[in-house]
């Protein structure tokens, strides 16, 4: 399981040209499945992703977690997280896990991250998104299962 966070100051998903889901501050996060993810990595990254401490405290330390700003979260599925470049020109995906599993993991994840006490809103899995975003920082942490593993 991959997902690549952003701490925003704002953030959005836009399909067919209208806005579907909006953030104020909080994380933006891009979340893929590769084949084999399921409740141990969701499990995993729930508990780093919600005690994350990557906002400013009163000296401008990071030092907060998003719960400790009444931060939110606007979770987009992106199964390109797992393309393949080392052949040729076009990615492969053989790697991301299958569209209804992957379905099952992110919403299983989202679902999760908001038992956390934690505003979590979403775009639509396997949807044509347009992401607009003012990353605050800027800061980006990538997180990879692989590493558990």
């Amino acid at each position: 399981m991959r997902v690549v966070l952003q701490r925003v100051s704002k953030a959005s998903v836009a399909i067919n040209g209208k806005i579907y889901n909006e953030i104020s501050n909080g994380f933006l996060l891009f979340v893929g499945f590769e084949e084999g993810d399921g409740i141990t990595e969701i499990k995993y990254l729930v508990h780093k992703i919600s005690q994350l401490r990557i906002f400013s405290d009163s000296e401008g330390k990071m030092n907060l977690s998003i719960s400790q700003v009444k931060g939110e979260i606007l979770s987009i599925s992106q199964f390109t997280l797992y393309a393949a470049l080392r052949k040729g020109n076009r990615p492969s995906f053989t790697a991301a896990q299958n569209p209804q599993a992957a379905k099952d993991n992110y919403i299983m994840f989202n679902k999760a991250l908001g038992q956390e006490k934690i505003v979590v809103k979403e775009g639509i899995f396997g949807a044509d998104m347009q992401i607009a975003l003012v990353n605050d920082g800027p800061v980006t942490i990538i997180y990879d299962t692989d590493n558990l593993k």
